[in-house]
């Protein structure tokens, strides 16, 4: 990293749980830029931003497909990742009342992460790009009967106010970030988790074979998802995370095996494995 202050994308307005992710890495000293899109971010870092940094996967609503395919197609590397616990409130201005919300603004995945608190209520939701930019939007653009779900910090950063808190549909609720730049400016000796990318061959047991190159090699793997292939229907790309840098012997066997087992075999990075305390 540069003695100046590192250039940082992130997915959001201020007070996202992207923001919060960015500077649980980075610290304070850290020049911050919000991106509306993914992509966006991506595009940023390729063309001179220091770091990325973007959601990949929540521990109630599951992956967020849309990394993982700009993932295969970038050629960004992955140098390191954050949890962020996530908690939610629902926020508005300062005129409404709990009593009077029918409808409510927020990422998708924070809609789905509340659907029960929403349920019970009987509110309307509305997707929107992003939690702090859903409070941002109330903020410059008041919307009767309306509220938003973001974070604490996001009310106070625009001067809103929490109607409820911790309204999540489970207190375990966690978001993975990943920290993406050109190329990994870590020190190996800190990696202890991989991303690899990979096809199976179009074959009875493919992935089977493709998986044992892992456990035959002795590697531990932590995290498996598939995704799509574009244009070829019931074709898949499979991305899996493993214990272990790919400087290690084993972990560079088990990717030589998966050369000769699979179509296609992208590396996505080595990093340090995130800290992660349960909230209890």
């Amino acid at each position: 990293m540069s003695e100046t202050a590192p250039s940082v994308a992130y997915y959001g307005e201020p007070g996202a749980y992207s923001e919060q992710a960015a500077l649980q890495h980075f610290g304070n000293k850290a020049s911050l830029s919000g991106f509306r899109f993914l992509p966006e971010i991506f595009e940023a870092v390729e063309e001179g931003t220091d770091f990325g940094v973007i959601p990949i996967e929540n521990s109630l609503e599951g992956p967020v497909t849309q990394t993982y395919d700009l993932l295969l197609n970038s050629d960004l590397t992955i140098i390191g990742e954050e949890i962020v616990r996530i908690d939610h409130c629902l926020i508005a201005g300062k005129g409404t009342t709990l009593g009077n919300v029918d409808t409510v603004y927020s990422h998708p995945q924070a809609l789905g992460q509340c659907r029960d608190y929403l349920d019970r209520h009987k509110l309307n939701s509305v997707p929107f790009y992003d939690t702090a930019g859903s409070v941002r939007m109330l903020s410059t653009k008041p919307i009767a009967h309306a509220a938003a779900i973001a974070s604490k910090r996001a009310a106070e950063i625009y001067k809103m106010k929490v109607l409820a808190s911790g309204i999540q549909s489970n207190h375990h609720n966690y978001t993975r970030f990943i920290i993406i730049a050109r190329y990994n400016r870590t020190s190996p000796s800190s990696w202890n988790k991989t991303s690899i990318a990979f096809n199976g061959k179009d074959k009875p047991g493919a992935l089977f074979h493709a998986l044992n190159c892992f456990a035959s090699s002795g590697v531990n793997l932590l995290y498996i998802e598939s995704r799509p292939i574009s244009g070829m229907p019931w074709e898949y790309h499979f991305y899996v995370d493993c214990k272990g840098s790919i400087l290690d012997k084993n972990v560079s066997s088990a990717v030589k095996k998966l050369n000769n087992a699979a179509d296609l075999v992208k590396i996505l990075g080595s990093y340090k494995s995130a800290r992660f305390e349960k909230h209890v």
